[in-house]
């Protein structure tokens, strides 16, 4: 029996969304918000620096805080090159993204993807909160996120022990003897 397998459809990605990004400098520092459709940045940061590219020419790097980023890759390819990215835990906020520019660096609040719209809508616009707050209200969206999460896959309220950083060395809390 003959099986013909069609492949227009399996082969073609659907393009990128553009970004989610209002440009208007904040108190801080900050020089616009961006809110991502996930915490996966080797599909996020492509569809981001292209977009800022435009505006505010090459970027040649991105930094991020890696409390809420599961996979921080080395680099992400934009438009046939490679932009390097990297991270810290010192110099740099979590809420926050650095971009690196010839000519300087650029910060730009990032709302957590798990955001409403209209709670998203109203930090991008800023409606006179000034960067601190913006940043504490992306706190407070993550932490509902992570409760909800951990709630849905079936915990009975919050962890009695506060989760070990990836990577740490030692036994995990449960683990530990009396």
């Amino acid at each position: 029996m003959p099986v013909t397998i069609d492949r227009t459809t399996s082969s073609r990605r659907a393009p990128p969304q553009p970004a989610r990004l209002s440009l208007t400098p904040a108190p801080g520092g900050l020089d616009g918000m961006w809110w991502p459709r996930s915490r996966a940045l080797t599909r996020e940061l492509p569809t981001l620096t292209a977009a800022l590219g435009e505006r505010w020419g090459r970027i040649t790097g991105v930094t991020v805080h890696p409390a809420y980023w599961p996979v921080i890759p080395h680099w992400v390819s934009v438009a046939g090159r490679t932009v390097q990215v990297g991270w810290s835990t010192e110099a740099q906020d979590p809420h926050r993204l650095t971009l690196s520019l010839p000519d300087g660096r650029r910060d730009v609040l990032v709302i957590p993807p798990g955001t409403g719209a209209g709670a998203a809508a109203q930090l991008m616009a800023g409606d006179g909160i000034d960067a601190p707050a913006r940043e504490e209200a992306a706190d407070r969206i993550d932490a509902r996120i992570r409760e909800e999460a951990w709630e849905t896959d079936g915990g009975a309220g919050r962890p009695s022990f506060p989760p070990r950083p990836i990577g740490s060395a030692g036994p995990s809390p449960a683990g530990r003897r009396r």
